[in-house]
């Protein structure tokens, strides 16, 4: 049974920095590409990230490129985010997913994706 458990999210301030973490279950993590995405009260999901089977390629949204950093540790199973110089615009409820890798370093559309975390919670107040 393929499970992603993301944790790590809180209340914070603006400018503040959070890691997201995501650990992952019942999947070869290292032949999978990883995604984070987020969901705004109101408001469609959208691709915040993503990052190669390997971790050397990696590619963001430009709403937090320079702002956010993608990494995974394939020993551990786990994926991260980290997410500095927060913003209000940035409140949401963040995603992971996971996609089985078959010849693109990285994916950028939900659909893309065929596993998917609960969720976690991060608001950012001004």
């Amino acid at each position: 049974q393929v499970q992603l458990v993301e944790s790590g999210g809180g209340l914070m301030q603006a400018g503040d920095s959070l890691r997201l973490s995501c650990a992952a279950s019942g999947i070869t993590f290292s032949s999978y590409v990883m995604g984070w995405f987020r969901q705004a009260p109101g408001k469609e999901r959208e691709f915040v990230a993503t990052i190669s089977w390997s971790g050397g390629r990696t590619y963001y949204a430009d709403s937090v490129k320079g702002r956010f950093t993608i990494s995974r540790d394939n020993a551990r199973k786990t994926m991260y985010l980290q997410m500095n110089s927060l913003k209000p615009e940035d409140t949401a409820v963040y995603y992971c997913a996971a996609r089985y890798y078959s010849g693109s370093s990285y994916y950028t559309r939900g659909d893309d994706y065929a596993y998917w975390g609960q969720g976690t919670q991060v608001t950012v107040s001004s």
